[in-house]
């Protein structure tokens, strides 16, 4: 047994870039890449792809990456973790198994199932933690429910020999830690070494956020290259220890800085990041530099897990008309505010039944509420105005961008390039339920 592990970050989010995923699987000498993919809303939209296509719900560019990296990972002997089946796991490892056979290869893939969790959550009726009622309370709003699975399931594949895991679910940590516990043969209550895990999961699991991108702010935190930024790599030794780094002469930056804004990001307490496998502390990690665009990160230590699981409850919350338009010249920002005004006020005059209202100028107060202080006093030359409103069905959000486009002859002077969508919210709340109420199952698929 080799006395490290080298983990590789393919993906940080469903649309990441696929190129430095590439560059790992080729440059990077690992022993696992893993792509982590799903973020809170992404599987309950998926869930609603499944139900109109049961072959699908899994995520939309598994395809294309397999394509990319499948014919390196396995010439290297790399093998693959990945959330990406969303909604559909096994439909996903079919796909994979699909894709090898058309390219002329044959990994083993097992598909992890057993975080939709909805029935069973059903009958608990749990309170929904952000809405502070009982998840009936919803209705047949309700989506989806997906627990966050640990380390356990993907662990169990990799010892049945598979080359690719395929999981919904997962806490995105488990998918690093998962392949450590099954290389070293690390006790499932180690709490040690899973809380050192954690932390190189929770390091990993953003990609290029830890190697420069999502850091960079010109003048203050500068990026070399960052057009041909790489993912970072995790070498995980026998004691959960990590070292950081990239394939030599990719874009991007790892250092103290840029490891610890990730260290601190999402995390709500240091010393309890309370996770499915373990209720890791990271109140003692220290980041050492120990050459160019490489780190040692130490000091993680772990307690008892709760017994409980997170669980995202995804469910429909209405919908959200918007329109856009623009105006130039003298006075642009005036007639932008008065076109505001005059939206604002039509909502009643036009009968449209809305709750949330809100109109911006971009760029000026669109993301401060009070706008942030001017550079200069010199007037605007140019505002794009957004209106936008939240309501209970399609039809009314259709009508809030038709009064932004009758805005051209019934509004201020000057306006143009109108634009108008309407897009369905998907919301999520968070409940607990008992780990023994989850039966996580694993299959190798054929």
């Amino acid at each position: 047994m080799a006395d490290s592990l080298r983990i590789g970050a393919g993906a940080g989010f469903s649309g990441d870039r696929i190129d430095p995923a590439v560059e790992l699987a080729e440059k990077g000498g690992l022993d696992y890449l893993v792509f982590e993919c799903l973020a809170e809303r992404t599987i309950a939209l998926a869930q609603g792809v499944r139900h109109a296509d049961p072959e699908r719900g899994y995520d939309p560019l598994l395809h294309a990456r397999m394509r990319a990296v499948l014919p390196a990972c396995v010439a290297g002997g790399v093998r693959i973790v990945t959330n990406m089946g969303a909604a559909n796991p096994v439909a996903a490892a079919s796909a994979i198994r699909a894709i090898a056979r058309d390219i002329g290869l044959a990994p083993r893939v097992a598909a992890v199932t057993g975080d939709d969790v909805l029935e069973a959550l059903t009958a608990l009726d749990p309170e929904l933690v952000e809405l502070g009622v009982p998840l009936s309370a919803l209705g047949e709003r309700v989506m989806s429910a997906n627990a966050y699975l640990g380390a356990g399931p993907i662990v169990e594949a990799l010892g049945m020999g598979a080359d690719i895991v395929v999981t919904g679910r997962a806490a995105d940590p488990a998918l690093f830690m998962a392949p450590a516990i099954h290389h070293f043969g690390w006790a499932i209550d180690d709490w040690t070494r899973l809380g050192r895990a954690t932390l190189a999961g929770h390091l990993l699991e953003c990609g290029a956020q830890i190697t420069g991108g999502y850091f960079a702010d010109p003048g203050h935190k500068d990026v070399p290259d960052l057009a041909r930024i790489g993912f970072p790599i995790g070498v995980i030794d026998a004691d959960g220890g990590l070292t950081i780094e990239k394939v030599a002469g990719s874009g991007g930056r790892i250092d103290a800085a840029t490891v610890t804004e990730q260290l601190l990001y999402e995390v709500h307490d240091p010393a309890a990041y309370l996770q499915p496998d373990v209720a890791a502390d990271f109140s003692g990690v220290t980041v050492t530099p120990i050459g160019r665009d490489r780190v040692r990160v130490e000091g993680a230590d772990g307690r008892p897990k709760s017994g409980l699981l997170k669980v995202s409850v995804g469910y429909h919350d209405g919908f959200i008309g918007e329109g856009q338009i623009s105006y130039a010249g003298p006075g642009a920002e005036a007639r932008g505010r008065l076109a505001l005004d005059i939206l604002a006020e039509r909502m009643g005059v036009a009968g449209i039944d809305c709750g949330e209202v809100r109109g911006d100028i971009i760029g000026v107060d669109s993301v401060f509420e009070a706008g942030p202080p001017r550079r200069s006093a010199g007037e605007l030359a140019e505002v794009r105005i957004r209106f936008a409103a939240r309501t209970g069905d399609r039809r009314a959000a259709e009508r809030i961008g038709e009064e932004v486009d009758a805005m051209y002859l019934c509004g201020p002077a000057g306006g143009g390039g109108v634009t108008r969508s309407v897009r369905e919210v998907v919301a999520i709340a968070s409940a607990f339920m008992p780990e023994d109420r989850v039966e996580p199952r694993v299959a190798l698929v054929n």
